[in-house]
This record gives C-alpha cells, sequence and structure tokens, in this order.
C-alpha cells in the first residue's frame, strides 16, 4: 500500500508541476504572513554561526521545494536567516529544463548561510518509480542539472525520489541505486573536481541497512519518513531508520557515525508548537535532518508553511 501510496503522489506530483508556471513576481523579501505584530517588528536575532565539534549531533532543516522558479515559496526561502541547510528544487518532476531562471535561483540559495556558518545545498529532483524507471532515462535526468551548458555546477546534487526501500534479488535493486550515486559523483567530479557531492535517498520510510553497507552505500542521506504529524506521532513510525530481514527496525545510529544520514519530513503540521514537536522529535529519532509544514496532499511540498522557515531553522539550532 504504502509502495502505490507514494507512486500515486509521484503521478500527482507530476500532473501538478507540469502545468504552465504561474506568473507569479513575488520578490525575495516576501514571506508568509502569520505570526504576531512582535514577531513581524522585531525578529529574534539570528545565532551566531557555531560549526559542531566533532562528533556532536545536531539538527538542521532540508526542504523540498516543489514549486516553480518565480514562486513565492523559493523567494521564503532566500531571504531566510538563517538558511536552510539543504533545499531540492524540482523543475517539472525533474525533466523540464534546468535553464537559466532555474539556475539563477539556485545560485541565488547556494549563497544562503545556515546556523552552522555552512552555504545552503541545493539538490535537483530526480525520480525513479521504486528502481524500475530505465536506468538510463534516470541518468538523463540527473544530466538535465549537472550538465549545463556554461559548464558549471549549479547545484550540489541530486535527490533521488521514489525509491524502493528493499535490496532486490541478490542486492540488485541496492547496486542499482549505487550506480546512480557513482554516476551524480563521476558526472559532478567531471564539472569541477573540487565540488562536494551530496546525494540522497527517498524511500519515505525506513530502509534495508544494505544500502548503508560500507563499500555500497547508495547515498550520503536517506529520508527514512514522509508522511503526516498524525502519522508520525503515531503508528506511522515503524520504530527505526533501517531494517533487516532478521533483526526488525532500528535507530541506525551505528550506521551513521556522523549523525547525518536520516531526514525525516512531516507535513499537516497543525501549528508551530506541533513544529517545535516534530523537529524535537526528529532529533530523538537519529535524524539529521528534518522538516515540518503544515500543508497537505497532494503536494504537501508546493508553498511555504504558515510559520516562517526561520522558525524551524533558529529552533533546530537548539537541538544537539
Amino acid at each position: 500500500m504504502a509502495r502505490a501510496v507514494k507512486a500515486l503522489y509521484a503521478v500527482l506530483v507530476t500532473s501538478l508541476l507540469a502545468a504552465p508556471a504561474p506568473a507569479v513576481t513575488a520578490s525575495a523579501g516576501t514571506a508568509a504572513t502569520t505570526g504576531t505584530a512582535a514577531e513581524e517588528a522585531a525578529p529574534a536575532p539570528a545565532p551566531a554561526p557555531r560549526p559542531r565539534a566533532a562528533g556532536e549531533r545536531g539538527l538542521e532543516i532540508a526542504v523540498p521545494a516543489y514549486a516553480w522558479a518565480g514562486d513565492r515559496m523559493l523567494g521564503d526561502l532566500v531571504a531566510t536567516t538563517p538558511a536552510a541547510s539543504v533545499v531540492v528544487l524540482n523543475p517539472g518532476n525533474g525533466d523540464a529544463p534546468f535553464d537559466g531562471r532555474w539556475q539563477a535561483r539556485a545560485d541565488a540559495l547556494r549563497a544562503g548561510t545556515t546556523a552552522t556558518g555552512e552555504k545552503t545545498k541545493v539538490l535537483g529532483y530526480v525520480h525513479t518509480d521504486h528502481g524500475n524507471r530505465d536506468i538510463d532515462a534516470v541518468k538523463a535526468s540527473v544530466d538535465n542539472y549537472l550538465k549545463t551548458r556554461d559548464g558549471r555546477l549549479h547545484v550540489d546534487g541530486i535527490f533521488f525520489d521514489v525509491v524502493s526501500r528493499d535490496c532486490g534479488p541478490g542486492n540488485s535493486t541496492r547496486d542499482h541505486y549505487a550506480e546512480l550515486r557513482a554516476y551524480v559523483q563521476e558526472t559532478m567530479n567531471a564539472a569541477d573536481p573540487t565540488a562536494a557531492d551530496l546525494v540522497v535517498d527517498n524511500p519515505g520510510t525506513a530502509i534495508a541497512d544494505c544500502y548503508l553497507e560500507p563499500g555500497h552505500r547508495t547515498a550520503d542521506v536517506f529520508v527514512t519518513f514522509e508522511d503526516t504529524y498524525a502519522a508520525y506521532t503515531g503508528g506511522g513510525w515503524l520504530g527505526g531508520n533501517v531494517f533487516s530481514d532478521s533483526g526488525g527496525y532500528r535507530a541506525g545510529t551505528e550506521l551513521d557515525p556522523a549523525g547525518t544520514a536520516f531526514w525525516h519530513l512531516v507535513h499537516a503540521v497543525p501549528d508551530a508548537a506541533a513544529m517545535r514537536d516534530t523537529l524535537r522529535t526528529a532529533f530523538d529519532r537519529g535524524a539529521g535532518y528534518a522538516y515540518a509544514t503544515g500543508t497537505r496532499m497532494p503536494n504537501p511540498w508546493d508553498e511555504s508553511p504558515s510559520w516562517k522557515y526561520r522558525s524551524q531553522t533558529l529552533y533546530a539550532a537548539t537541538l544537539g
């Protein structure tokens, strides 16, 4: 059932993003209008950037932004201080041209500074249909972001969506995704040998531990929850970020010494207090990245939450 829902969601996103881009001219300074007048008049100062010490876990905000390049959502993200750590851009479900307008938006996002003093990382969205999409077609979508006319990289890596959570016969599905990761790394290195690549796999649920096996790892980060707040605080949380056939579900911390391998995405969050509860819960469950929004299906990732992005990036900076 989870795979069917995920596949249907991908189709819905495709149809939504395939519609003509709206004529929106929102400035980078626009933002959500909720919040008290005092908050609007005198926002809290951003914390001084503080790189974490080696071995120190924290939580960072990573946002799937499935909106067009000129939409208000991306303007809000550009204006946010401290900035989100990761933003996923999704032009036409990954297959519309990543042209100059998209590249300019990506460059503006990458100029943002996070609470730890790093620059925002931008990822290009690519769908994979649980490993069933032809690998050459997937690589062509990767090329859409990484092989540009000006020869420059405008993204920091790739976000693979609708990823299988299972190893497959003889680890064949796992190896399919390992090949895709290697392709991203090789393509980025050819464009800029100094670039640090970031690859994310999104099964939307706990993933088999074979995907993090040393020497065969398929991504740097795995989205191990994508569902509603009600599911996150109820029976939708299966009990861990990884699973094995023999041992059930577990946090997976032994596979993630840096504390950055897991990312939780939670939508239909009712209010700002629940947002903070979501982020605290994500940290407690072993996530290094999280995002909470009040928006709902069929596409909860196409507009800003009613609270400020800043309220998430500031709160996340206190965790750890």
